[in-house]
């Protein structure tokens, strides 16, 4: 790995997944709508640093800590266990472009189209772009691999939520948003697997917040899945944010299936 902070002395693409579609559908959503950018930038960030602190480092505004470069390169060297080229070490602007083009290089050697999400953007600090290309990494590293029964990516994250949760009261998963507005997807979701974590029969409906905090803090606590959605923000939500329940929903996926997994994406 390349050391990104001492001063110095093949093209894959899943069949029927189209990045170029997600980018387009990224920006007829409306991402700078206050409630989405608050919950994205808490999720992502906390998702960055899940990977980050094995580097010893981590960042805290996203926007900003990412707009030399340095720490976007060492983000992909983590989650993907390859080498990035050498960083430029100047502080000019013209350094920092030359590491973000570094950073989009490496992503779009990896099969993933990249849509209107220029270096410049990301130097400048621009919230929109640095949150698309963060959801775009989160895609293709955390989700795109995703396969059950023949469904990838989202599909198949969410086709794997409801054989897990079908046999319990009260929980219907139909998508990544109002689903999950009241906790017991994910409750059940912990109960399926550990059921020794949470008492799924002492849980009600009719108290969301209770229910998401118990879930959020059981597996940050027990599952190593470190905190990333805010329980108000998701029950006083009309419509929670689909991507930021995605990458949480992601962490669960990956660490019940085991292994290698679990250290990659979500230790």
């Amino acid at each position: 790995m390349v050391d990104y902070y001492q001063q110095p002395a093949n093209s894959y693409n899943q069949p029927g997944y189209d990045y170029t579609q997600q980018e387009e559908e990224w920006d007829r959503e409306g991402l700078l709508d206050p409630a989405w950018e608050k919950q994205q930038k808490k999720t992502f960030t906390a998702w960055c640093n899940s990977h980050l602190r094995k580097a010893g480092t981590s960042i805290e505004v996203i926007e900003e800590d990412f707009r030399n470069g340095l720490k976007l390169m060492l983000l992909l060297e983590v989650i993907s266990g390859e080498p990035l080229p050498r960083p430029d070490r100047g502080k000019m602007r013209f350094h920092k472009i030359a590491n973000v083009n570094k950073a989009l290089e490496y992503i779009e050697s990896k099969g993933v189209k990249l849509v209107s999400i220029g270096a410049e953007e990301i130097v400048d600090g621009n919230v929109k772009m640095t949150l698309g290309l963060i959801w775009t990494i989160i895609l293709r590293f955390a989700i795109q691999d995703i396969n059950v029964e023949e469904l990838s990516a989202r599909d198949g994250l969410l086709l794997w939520c409801q054989r897990k949760t079908a046999p319990y009261n009260n929980v219907n998963v139909q998508n990544f948003h109002t689903s999950w507005k009241d906790g017991l997807a994910f409750c059940a979701l912990i109960h399926r697997h550990r059921p020794e974590l949470i008492d799924y029969s002492t849980l009600h409906k009719g108290d969301p917040i209770h229910n998401l905090n118990l879930a959020f803090d059981v597996a940050e606590k027990h599952l190593d899945i470190p905190r990333m959605l805010d329980a108000e923000d998701l029950v006083y939500s009309q419509k929670p944010d689909e991507k930021s329940i995605m990458t949480y929903v992601s962490c669960f996926y990956h660490a019940f299936r085991g292994g290698h997994q679990v250290a990659l994406v979500c230790v």
